[in-house]
């Protein structure tokens, strides 16, 4: 059964604000591992994701306390990645094997607007699958800032913490004017789920 299959029931995004959202999140222990509460989270998390039409979401995006993230998403060469990793670290590359990229960046708990976002133009994240067995992602363009992305999540970052602030001051002023517009268009999509 494919990860993307139209199961689980989509949660609400917390929002920036939420005090989860500033916190590092807790790692998945011996007990998380195998159970049916954490195969229905990533369930939840899938369908979350596709209801808000985003490209990946952490865990403390739907109110849980929990270093895990998913991804359904198309790459800058049109491949399709699908996964989930608990517990992420993030390799730190070579400075010869990194590049920095800056490109506009959304995130589902800022609904509206983007700014441009520095990141690496490649990420390789070590973590755990919700078996218990080690995965290993590498990601480039596009996914590679996914990958971070999601990572700064469980860390407690949003990517407006990576904004001057000026361009973060900005951003919150376009969310109050985007938002109502974000959410009505989730509300519905979750409505037909």
């Amino acid at each position: 059964m494919a990860e993307t299959e139209r199961r689980g029931t989509p949660r609400p995004v917390t929002l920036v604000g939420e005090e989860i959202l500033r916190r590092q999140c807790r790692p998945a222990g011996a007990d998380d591992f195998g159970s049916a509460e954490l195969a229905a989270l990533v369930d939840d998390m899938f369908a979350t994701n596709s209801v808000a039409e985003g490209a990946a979401i952490a865990a403390n995006q739907v109110g849980v306390d929990l270093r895990l993230f998913v991804w359904d998403m198309d790459d800058d060469w049109g491949v399709r990645h699908v996964g989930h990793v608990l517990n992420p670290v993030l390799d730190e590359l070579p400075p010869g094997q990194r590049r920095l990229v800056e490109e506009r960046e959304g995130c589902l708990s800022v609904p509206g607007p983007q700014r441009v976002v520095p990141r690496t133009d490649r990420a390789v994240v070590r973590g755990f699958d919700k078996g218990g067995g080690p995965v290993v992602v590498e990601g480039r363009g596009y996914f590679a800032r996914c990958l971070q992305h999601e990572t700064d999540h469980l860390n407690g970052r949003l990517y407006l913490d990576r904004l001057s602030r000026r361009e973060r001051v900005g951003a919150l002023r376009e969310m109050e004017e985007l938002s109502e517009g974000v959410l009505a268009r989730r509300a519905r999509r979750a409505g037909a789920w």
